[in-house]
């Protein structure tokens, strides 16, 4: 079962908590044991699992990456001034597997999921959410 999450970002480099958009999603999907893929399109966006307790978590990655990779000093900057946003998006990559266990997202108590966005704001970013069941348990859980 695939769908399409869609988000409107207000700022040039944040994390977005989308750990309830995929819930929902796992929810439709009626699949109770598998796994839960998470892409981000584009190629200046990237998905992460971080702590969700306190948001200067989701600050710190965006300026230790900031520090990492400054803006304006890539080849690719002289095309449209993102280059530092591709490099970043690379580094942290476009996808998470998340274990699917008595349809319940297998995150621990301290972990979410984050849409990076790393060329903003954007007014339609999109996540592929996918959710897969395991072929020995078929798509439903048996009572």
């Amino acid at each position: 079962m695939r769908e399409i999450i869609h988000l409107e970002t207000a700022s040039r480099e944040t994390l977005v908590d989308i750990t309830d958009q995929v819930r929902a999603v796992v929810g439709r999907s009626g699949i109770h044991d598998g796994l839960v893929s998470v892409y981000a399109q584009g190629a200046t966006a990237a998905i992460m699992i971080q702590e969700n307790w306190d948001e200067s978590v989701q600050t710190d990655v965006v300026n230790f990456l900031a520090r990492l990779i400054p803006k304006g000093v890539w080849l690719h900057d002289a095309q449209d001034g993102n280059g530092d946003s591709h490099l970043k998006s690379g580094l942290v990559g476009p996808s998470e597997t998340i274990p699917l266990i008595d349809g319940q997202l297998g995150l621990s108590s301290w972990q979410n999921i984050f849409f990076c966005e790393f060329d903003g704001p954007r007014q339609d970013r999109k996540v592929v959410c996918t959710v897969m069941a395991d072929e020995l348990s078929g798509s439903h859980r048996d009572a």
